[in-house]
Parts: structure tokens; C-alpha cells; sequence
């Protein structure tokens, strides 16, 4: 009798063990971890519990959790999370098999872009006006007065941009849009609506998979890569070494970087990590990509673009 009911217990336990739940923090589109997390538990049978924020208001809970974690898998907008919070021994090594074809500078042994950000021009098609091709062209007569771009300490895809712009000696562009007219308008979101509403034609360092997305709700808006050159925002996925369902968090990682995982992110209109992913969109090996090589510290590069847009 003991034998039988310590079997059932073992056969109990080892059920719970492989229905065992991970907790994922996100931030970025909802529908994107949402469908990820509804595809991996189709795959595994393990739920996904989802907090899906903002990259601030994610840091803030994990900051507020400090002491009793609770996140297993955390995927930020920003790859410098990935970077500090490996500096500060928070993550577990691990390298999904499903990682072969990411390239190199999109994972770390820590970490793996989700999917990849390109910061881009984008214009209302409406708008009667030349289609730019470089960044200098907002600097032009006809887009006087007509350019918005997202404030740098509030975008993470502008202050890229703006410190790529620094280590490239490239500031003189930022000035040019600014006595050009070209306004702060806040975070992407509040750069972006002007241009969909047309009383703005074009916003300098826009994100890529945001105005795209507009762009297939039927809004009059494209986007252009510029010739000289932009940066792209890789999405870190990152397991924290205080996970409690670390093997489960593994299996989360390789289901993003799945096939069928890297098809949800494309769906989303971000480029795939996978560069063996094919989508209908310019994906990295297609840009020109500027290195922020030799760029001043951040506190430094916000000084500068405060000082040109006041």
C-alpha cells in the first residue's frame, strides 16, 4: 500500500513538475508576447504568465521584486539592459540551439535579440512632398516646419540614433533639422500621430515595426531607411539567474527563436533575429548600420541633443 501511494505521489509531483509555470516580463507589443506565449504553451503545455509594460515600468517591477523574484524570462526594448544586468551577475548563461543562425552581435552568452527594431524616416505619402532618402533631406526648404522626432531620454531607438550620430561626427544633421523648424515631440507615439493626422509630413527616427503596423491599418505613412546610414534596437531576451523554472525558461527562449516563434515576431512587423527567416520588409543584412563606436557616455550624448533642441 505505501509502495502504491509513494508511486502515485512520485507520478503526481513529476506532473506538476512538467506543467510548471514561467513568468515572462516583456516590454513591446502586447499582442506579440501574447501570441508567443499562447503558441508555447500549444508546444509545451506549460503556461506563460505575461507582464506586458513598458521597458521602464518592467525595470520598476523588477526592481520592486528584488528580494523575492519572481520573473523567469525578461525581454526589454533595450539591449543595454541585457548588458547591465549581466555586469551586475543577474543572468543565467544559456545559448538556445535555435540560436545558430542570429548573428553574432545579436546575442550574447546571456542574452538574444526577440527581434530587431530599425529606426527609420517616416513620412506621410500624402503629404505632397519629395520623398526623403536621407536624413539631411528634412533639413531641406520643403520640410520646413514639417518634421517632428521622438525626445531622445524618452526613445531608446532615438537616443541610438542620436549617439551613432555623435560617434560619427554627424551633429550637424540634428542642427540643420532643428533650425530647419523640426520639433521634440515626446516619445515615438507622440511623434508619430502628427504625421498620421498630416499636420506634420515626416518624423525623424521612427520606429520601423510601429509605422509599418500603422501603415497595414490603412494610415497614409511609409518608411524609408536612410543612404548614409541608421542603427538598429535588438530586443534582448534575458533568463535571470533567480529563476525557479529554469529549464522551463530555456524552453521559452527556444520557442521565440523557433521558427514558428520567429514568424510571430515578423507578424508584428519586426525583423526576425533568425536570418534565415524570410519576410516581406527590409530585414538588417539590407541597411547601412552606423556604429556608435567611440560614442560619448549617454549622459553626454543627451547634454548634446539638449543643447541643439533647447
Amino acid at each position: 500500500m505505501r509502495s502504491t501511494i509513494f508511486a502515485f505521489a512520485l507520478g503526481l509531483l513529476a506532473s506538476t513538475a512538467a506543467q510548471a509555470d514561467v513568468t515572462v516580463y516583456s516590454a513591446g507589443p502586447g499582442s506579440l508576447i501574447n501570441d508567443l506565449a499562447k503558441g508555447f504553451t500549444a508546444k509545451t503545455g506549460i503556461k506563460a504568465n505575461v507582464f506586458q509594460a513598458t521597458t521602464g515600468k518592467v525595470m520598476a517591477r523588477l526592481e520592486a521584486e528584488s528580494s523575492n523574484p519572481v520573473a523567469d524570462v525578461v525581454i526589454s526594448a533595450s539591449w543595454g539592459t541585457a548588458t547591465s544586468f549581466a555586469a551586475k551577475g543577474l543572468l543565467l548563461p544559456y545559448t538556445s540551439p535555435n540560436a545558430e543562425t542570429v548573428p553574432d552581435f545579436l546575442k550574447t552568452d546571456t542574452a538574444v535579440a526577440q527581434g530587431v527594431a530599425g529606426i527609420c524616416i517616416a513620412y506621410n505619402t500624402k503629404s505632397g512632398l519629395p520623398v526623403p532618402k536621407d536624413w539631411a533631406d528634412l533639413a531641406k526648404p520643403e520640410y520646413k516646419d514639417m518634421v517632428t522626432l521622438p525626445d531622445a531620454a524618452a526613445s531608446g531607438g532615438t537616443y541610438s540614433l542620436v549617439e551613432a550620430f555623435a560617434a560619427n561626427d554627424m551633429n550637424g544633421v540634428l542642427q540643420s533639422i532643428k533650425d530647419n523648424g523640426a520639433i521634440v515631440a515626446g516619445a515615438n507615439a507622440a511623434a508619430l500621430n502628427p504625421v498620421l493626422q498630416g499636420s506634420k509630413a515626416a518624423v525623424f527616427a521612427a520606429v520601423d515595426y510601429i509605422t509599418l503596423g500603422a501603415k497595414a491599418k490603412g494610415e497614409s505613412v511609409d518608411i524609408v531607411f536612410p543612404e548614409s546610414g541608421t542603427v538598429v534596437a535588438p530586443r534582448p531576451m534575458m533568463i535571470l539567474k533567480s529563476s525557479k523554472n529554469q529549464d522551463d525558461a530555456k524552453a521559452f527562449i527556444d520557442y521565440v527563436l523557433s521558427e514558428e516563434g520567429q514568424k510571430a515576431v515578423a507578424k508584428v512587423y519586426l525583423m526576425p533575429s533568425r536570418t534565415d527567416i524570410k519576410v516581406d520588409r527590409p530585414l538588417i543584412g539590407d541597411l547601412k548600420l552606423l556604429s556608435s563606436e567611440g560614442a560619448p557616455a549617454r549622459d553626454a550624448v543627451l547634454d548634446g541633443f539638449k543643447a541643439i533642441f533647447n
